[in-house]
């Protein structure tokens, strides 16, 4: 029988790597193959960062986003396109996705009080497991218990021309500056005192600088079956 038609008991799968790995697209098709819930915790950052924008919130003040984030209502919701995340009701899911939201997003991250907001909102998510988590540090601080985790990598050069792609016609920036924006987003990640952008010592690392999408799925839900199919 292929892979592809088993049914697998429900698992908590984390993939966690740097910006521009391709962890979204690899994430949501694991999960569409897996038959799990795909959840998007970069996204959840980001919906901080931008309300914190939209509301003129102090992101260097921690008891300002502390209010902020712990009255966020965020939910993902079910859609043709592979999900879409509602903050107090509102869809942002488009409005989030600009190079500024990604700096700030990283940015806020960091700070105490947001991670501690959305910790919460994570862990309840997972709770029934048969779930992709994709993010940064799925595996080594929100679930150190899944049972897969992945950690996705690539080449920074690679990374930040897919990014620079993903802009299209919307793109305001040059490659360049895609690339310098890429390598302080890697070094704020991987330096931070708090949650660290780094790979959980039993995760599973892939290197995808000279792979597409499919052949990273491929290459996960081959593990995912050989060890819990």
């Amino acid at each position: 029988m292929s892979n592809r038609n088993k049914r697998i008991a429900p698992l908590l799968i984390t993939i966690d790597g740097p910006a521009g790995a391709g962890k979204t697209t690899v994430s949501r098709t694991l999960a569409t193959r897996l038959g799990f819930l795909y959840v998007d915790t970069g996204a959840l950052y980001r919906a901080v960062a931008f309300e914190a924008v939209s509301r003129g919130v102090d992101t260097e003040n921690d008891d300002e986003l502390d209010r902020l984030a712990s009255g966020l209502d965020l939910k993902f919701v079910h859609a043709d396109e592979g999900g879409r995340l509602l903050s107090c009701g509102k869809d942002i899911s488009d409005a989030i996705r600009t190079p500024r939201i990604a700096m700030l997003a990283s940015a806020v991250s960091a700070r105490p009080s947001v991670r501690r907001a959305l910790l919460d909102v994570q862990k309840r998510m997972g709770a029934e497991k048969a779930a992709v988590f994709e993010g940064r540090d799925m595996g080594t601080v929100v679930f150190p218990d899944a049972d897969v985790k992945f950690f996705l990598t690539a080449e920074l050069a690679a990374r930040a021309r897919r990014r620079f792609d993903e802009y299209g016609d919307a793109k305001d920036q040059r490659f360049e500056d895609v690339l310098e924006d890429m390598r302080r987003r890697d070094e704020n990640d991987s330096t931070r005192a708090l949650a660290p952008l780094r790979a959980a010592p039993d995760a599973i690392i892939i290197d995808s600088t000279d792979m597409n999408p499919e052949a990273v799925v491929d290459a996960m839900a081959a593990h995912v079956y050989s060890k819990h199919g």
